[in-house]
């Protein structure tokens, strides 16, 4: 059997823990495949196998890929797994952490129960740009899909389609198209809801929107999202999770559900609704 360790950092930290963690891997049979650019400046690349896209993982028939990081570490994931349905464990040495379910130490004392499969698995939901075309980019997100101004302060306008319906302008600073996992990112913080992981849903969430009656709004995930943009300056910001590309005006957006999910292991004792309370701090209120 087989781990993909990946992390994006290869301090001296980092260095000691994976140590540690491949260790224990190893007292269980457990070949560990390593992330080719940490590996390298850890010094690990002569003593271990790697790898550094989506084929590697597939010709070396990874069972696991674990995480060490933030969120933004389980997100990138995603260019490496894509829809290979290797389940994602997210060991959390960050802050806040919605999607890292394992702390440094809990991992180690989960790790009979991740290997014998005694753990819950949420299949998580990407979004596809099926328009202007994958080779332009990595088309897929984990989180959301976020259009925005680029080198200006005046607004950008958002013409947007649902199944070829027209829906609205958004004029504003740009709009977000989120997944339920994306929910707690980005669309929090511009006031969008936060949704279960098991719902088949879309938020779209405007970017301070110049229209006050214009609200985040949830739509069913199998309809295809069209967005048009207008701007004073020739392009606009285009962002797929952490990954940033700039478009000409004259670049229309189509999206969807992609065909594939994201696997994300979480131990049994923990909940959703258990975590969400726990790095919001709810029911923390002197009143209560």
């Amino acid at each position: 059997m087989k781990a993909a360790i990946y992390s994006q950092k290869s301090d001296l930290d980092t260095f000691l823990y994976l140590s540690r963690f491949v260790s224990e891997l190893e007292k269980r049979g457990i070949q560990s495949i390593l992330f080719e650019e940490m590996a390298s400046a850890m010094e690990f690349s002569k003593i271990f196998e790697t790898f550094s896209r989506k084929e590697d993982l597939q010709e070396q028939k990874v069972d696991w890929f674990f995480t060490f990081g933030g969120d933004g570490t389980i997100v990138n994931s995603l260019l490496f797994v894509q829809d290979l349905e290797i389940p994602v464990v997210g060991v959390n040495t960050g802050r806040l952490g919605f999607l890292s379910s394992f702390t440094k130490e809990e991992v180690f004392l989960k790790l009979d129960d991740i290997i014998k499969g005694n753990v819950n698995v949420s299949r998580r939901s990407v979004i596809e740009i099926i328009s202007p075309g994958k080779s332009m980019f990595f088309p897929f997100a984990l989180n959301d899909i976020t259009i925005s101004r680029k080198e200006t302060t005046a607004m950008i306008t958002v013409d947007s389609y649902i199944d070829g319906e027209f829906l609205n302008i958004f004029w504003g600073d740009g709009v977000i198209i989120s997944t339920p996992t994306g929910s707690t990112a980005y669309s929090l913080s511009c006031g969008g809801p936060i949704i279960t992981p098991n719902n088949n849903t879309f938020v779209i969430t405007p970017i301070a929107p110049h229209n006050l009656n214009v609200r985040p709004l949830i739509v069913n995930d199998d309809v295809e999202i069209r967005l048009k943009v207008e701007s004073r300056v020739p392009q606009y910001s285009l962002s797929l999770d952490s990954r940033l590309v700039h478009m000409q005006t004259d670049v229309e957006i189509v999206l969807r559900k992609a065909r594939f999910e994201i696997l994300l292991i979480h131990p049994k004792d923990l909940s959703f609704y258990e975590t969400i309370r726990q790095k919001l701090l709810w029911g923390k209120d002197k009143r209560n």
